[in-house]
């Protein structure tokens, strides 16, 4: 790879702990909770409530439930960030530098950073694995790049990748994955979407991302010719006692058990890569609020991670956004 590439390519997920443990889930979890993106309240009182209350009993639960999805190569998101960005790498060529890295936890964005200004590279593309842009996700990772590039004599040319929830790539990929996974284990009687939760006064505000929710949900129904009455769009991980957005995943399983749907396959299609939200809560978690509530049959479809269709998709995202920097 040549010594200066053209561009830069910063690729970020959420965050994991470095491992299990309480401590480090308890400082993962700081991180995270003290953001004011995800959490926006005045400090003074959320200081308190965080210190107080939450970092002193969620995580030993929350470390119980890391060791359930645990690997052998360490936690399932990074291993698969790293994977996706090894796949990008190859289908960008040596023109541009990809990073991996966390916006909570380790790599951090001022290390991939780093690393490409230690190459030299002068422009630098941030990607985001959200494909539907949300405040608390995409616009916090441009607040944690733009404070580590405050820091900077010389900033890079900087462009971002905003959100892609009708991408046709990733809208095919998604599809794909389905059609795959039931070919091995059948059509089910209602396939749910579930994404990510926000606070309903973070829409209310003006947070587009229940619209683009909507957007990836009806565009992969369509790819898979469902009927209205053969999918459903839900919301997971809501915390504390304030609305969020609705209806909720957990909710919504254990209603269509009691209205007498056997089999349901769930899918997470705001997610880029498996995880503890959807390998413990919505694979073992979420699966018995289902069986719980009369139903027979409940599977879970992991995400795109590292298949090639997904990969080949985020490198024409990634070219789009690149386009105008390299140098064939």
């Amino acid at each position: 790879m040549p010594s200066s590439p053209d561009a830069g390519l910063l690729l970020v997920n959420l965050g994991t702990p470095d491992s299990p443990s309480r401590g480090d889930v308890r400082r993962y979890l700081k991180a995270f909770l003290w953001d004011r993106r995800v959490v926006e309240l005045p400090r003074w009182l959320w200081w308190p409530v965080l210190n107080g209350i939450i970092l002193t009993t969620r995580p030993a639960r929350s470390a119980e439930a890391y060791r359930k999805i645990w690997t052998d190569e360490g936690s399932p998101l990074l291993v698969h960030t790293h994977r996706q960005a090894a796949g990008l790498q190859e289908r960008l060529g040596e023109r541009v530098r990809v990073e991996a890295a966390m916006r909570y936890g380790n790599p951090s964005i001022a290390h991939g950073l780093e690393r490409l200004r230690e190459i030299g590279c002068r422009r630098i593309l941030v990607f985001p694995l959200y494909p539907q842009y949300s405040a608390t996700t995409t616009a916090s990772v441009f607040d944690a790049v733009t404070d580590v590039l405050k820091q900077w004599r010389w900033i890079p040319e900087l462009r971002l990748v905003a959100q892609y929830p009708d991408d046709p790539g990733y809208i095919g990929a998604l599809a794909a994955s389905v059609r795959n996974f039931q070919q091995t284990h059948g059509r089910p009687d209602h396939l749910l979407f579930s994404f990510h939760g926000i606070p309903q006064r973070y829409a209310d505000a003006g947070d587009p991302y229940p619209h683009q929710c909507e957007t990836t949900a009806h565009a992969l129904a369509e790819a898979l010719a469902l009927k209205p009455t053969q999918w459903t769009l839900s919301y997971q991980s809501r915390l504390g006692r304030q609305p969020w957005l609705q209806p909720y995943t957990s909710t919504t399983l254990a209603r269509l058990a009691r209205d007498g749907i056997e089999h349901v396959q769930v899918i997470c299609p705001g997610f880029a890569a498996d995880c503890l939200e959807t390998l413990e809560e919505i694979a073992m978690e979420n699966r018995d609020h289902f069986l719980g509530a009369g139903g027979a049959r409940y599977e879970y479809i992991p995400c795109l991670n590292d298949r090639a269709d997904h990969l080949d998709a985020l490198a024409a995202i990634a070219r789009r956004h690149l386009g105008g920097w390299i140098h064939e």
